[in-house]
Parts: C-alpha cells; structure tokens; sequence
C-alpha cells in the first residue's frame, strides 16, 4: 500500500535519501494520477489520464484509490464505462503517455474491452 510515503519529508522536493518517495503531482494530495486534462475530439470529449509512476505500477487492488484520484480531479468524469476504462488502461496499456477516457464509447464487459485495446465502440485516433 502507502505506507513508505511517510518516509517523505513534507518540504517540496526534499525526500530523505533512503526513502521510497512518490512522484510530484501538481496537487500534493495525488499519488497516482499526475494530472487530468479534458481535450474535444471529433469523436466528442476525452478525459486524458496523466498517471504518476506510482499509478502506472499500482497492483490492481489498488485500482479504486487511483480512480478516486480521477474523480477527485474530474468529478464529471463518473459516468458509465469511464471506470472500465481506466482499469483496462491501468491494467493492460501502462506505459501510453496519457489514459484517454471517452464518456461516448459504450460500457462493456472486460472481455470486449480487452479485444478493443481498451476502446470499445471505436479505435482511438492517432495523436498528431
């Protein structure tokens, strides 16, 4: 779990040598998620997922405190699939920069997530 993030001296970007410290975050608060930014596509809105080192090395029961994280910093984005999502990203597509989470692609189960890489409904278009 946490518990090393104690080790860490509460004075901006001084840790204790011998600590295991969690990367910076623009809030202090974060641990696994660096930062959001909601970006307008063609294809309608997308919740882009920064995640800290920390949230792309989380074990799986870890998953609900870095998808609180989300919510704490997109509360709109609780809509249905949106967790699916990011759980499919967490688990199986860690090292993407960003963890694109469309509100329009339709809830489905892992399976069907899985063989869509993580967007159902329509294939994620190549950044430019």
């Amino acid at each position: 779990m946490r518990a090393f993030a104690a080790l860490c001296l509460s004075l901006p970007g001084l840790c204790l040598p011998f600590a295991a410290c969690p990367d910076a975050a623009a809030d202090p608060g974060l641990f696994f998620i660096d930062h959001v930014a909601w970006v307008d596509t063609p294809d309608g809105p997308s919740l882009h997922v920064f995640p800290a080192q920390a949230g792309r090395d989380a074990p799986v029961d870890e998953q609900s405190a870095a998808w609180a994280e989300v919510l704490r910093l997109a509360p709109e984005a609780d809509t249905p699939g949106m967790r699916e999502q990011f759980d499919c990203h967490q688990g199986f597509a860690k090292n993407k920069a960003s963890w694109n989470l469309e509100p329009w692609r339709p809830p489905v189960d892992m399976v069907t997530m899985l063989a869509s890489a993580c967007n159902p409904g329509k294939q994620e278009r190549p950044q430019t």
